[in-house]
């Protein structure tokens, strides 16, 4: 526990933090990745590129710092984190690396500033935040590693088929090479996959959503072509080759015990997490109504939308689709619902009331529908959704989009 001291020159840094904090965590990265360039192994260089990571970094530090006389208040943070990093197998002892090159980037930025007193203000904080992440992850690698089917680090799949759902995504199926069982997951969670390219010198890991039931004998990843990653998986990983995955993790998973409607609103890729729940719902919980709503580009960038429609044929199912830019060849087969963007009227018009919502697509995308739906009075613990990387600041301003 931290001392009352302590405690009030921790936050007595906040606004410092509001100000500098993405500066701080900038350097932060310079630092570590210079000092240690082993950990690029674990990062999304992507994600890195685009500020996205550094900014992540320093909304956690800056709620920390908020909250240090109440961590408990940033547990569900520290749990959705914590999922990402067993993921990705960071391991305890790395945590002092990243301490030490936090409290250095700390004094680069503020220079002066960063007294002997706020320093060792932060060494402390520090080390009580790391101990809460370094039990929670121990915690989950005991699990996952213990659960049937459950394994450690990274195991070896065979890829067994590739499907082409649309002009942009492909479905990966997946079998251990062990031929040993497969550990279970709930609908919403993701994999890491490790890959290496030829002639690049870093290993590379990237999450993808499990996009099938949990009950199946192999896993499925649709994956976009998008990014250097996903961009090597589609045109150079063949069937028949073997794919480095670690066990499921993550937390943006569907309450199967609620008796509420169920109410599935993505775009794009942001479908992959949403399918996995839909066809588990309409196995497991034939009593539960769900609506399915999803937006893309036109039918050619429609993945699994024949699955949809013929899923729809159970009563406890309504499927709508948004085309921004339907072809004729939409037009003539009538496969979408709506033109355009989704919009709040829309939903409006096609979402029952009191339901459970879960959000998943592009940022805009999904600030513009959470947005919609609490305006639409839905209470906010109703509403669940997961970024594709680190998290972004809904309350920012952007366009809805769609892709």
């Amino acid at each position: 526990m931290l001392d009352r001291k302590t405690i009030q020159t921790i936050q007595s840094t906040v606004p410092v933090l509001k100000k500098h904090g993405t500066t701080i965590t900038s350097r932060f990265y310079e630092l570590l990745f210079t000092n240690h360039p082993e950990l690029l192994n674990l990062f999304n260089h992507s994600n890195q590129h685009k500020g996205r990571q550094q900014g992540a970094l320093a909304n956690a530090v800056y709620a920390a710092a908020v909250h240090i006389d109440r961590l408990e208040a940033i547990l569900p943070a520290v749990k959705q984190i914590a999922h990402k990093h067993r993921s990705l197998g960071v391991k305890p002892e790395q945590y002092r690396v990243v301490g030490e090159n936090l409290l250095k980037a700390i004094k680069d930025v503020l220079g002066d500033a960063a007294t002997d007193e706020i320093l060792d203000a932060w060494a402390k904080a520090y080390q009580v935040i790391a101990d809460v992440f370094i039990q929670v992850e121990l915690d989950m690698y005991k699990d996952v590693a213990e659960q049937p089917g459950g394994w450690e680090g990274f195991r070896e799949f065979e890829l067994v088929e590739k499907e082409v759902e649309s002009k942009v995504i492909t479905s990966f199926y997946l079998k251990p090479v062990d031929g040993k069982g497969l550990a279970g997951f709930i609908p919403g969670q993701y994999v890491s996959v490790k890959v290496e390219i030829p002639n690049d010198p870093h290993t590379h890991i990237r999450q993808y959503s499990l996009s099938d039931t949990p009950e199946k004998n192999h896993y499925r990843l649709s994956i976009k072509r998008e990014g250097r990653i996903s961009m090597h998986l589609h045109d150079n990983v063949k069937e028949g080759d073997l794919i480095l995955l670690s066990a499921p993790a993550g937390d943006f998973t569907i309450d199967v015990k609620s008796k509420r409607p169920l109410v599935l609103i993505g775009a794009g890729i942001g479908l992959t997490p949403l399918v996995s729940m839909l066809e588990t719902t309409v196995i497991q919980s034939p009593e539960r109504n769900v609506h399915y709503i999803h937006a893309s580009i036109n039918g050619e960038y429609q993945a699994m939308g024949d699955r949809i429609m013929e899923l729809s044929e159970v009563e406890q199912l309504k499927a709508y689709f948004c085309f921004e830019k339907p072809t004729e060849k939409d037009r003539r087969n009538r496969c979408f619902d709506k033109e355009g963007y989704i919009d709040l009227p829309w939903l409006k018009s096609i979402i029952p009331g009191d339901a459970d919502y879960y959000v998943c697509g592009p940022d805009g995308f999904m600030k513009m529908v959470i947005h919609s739906l609490k305006q639409l009075n839905v209470p906010e613990e109703q509403i669940h959704y997961e970024f594709f990387g680190p998290a972004i600041d809904l309350d920012a301003e952007t366009l809805p989009v769609q892709s």
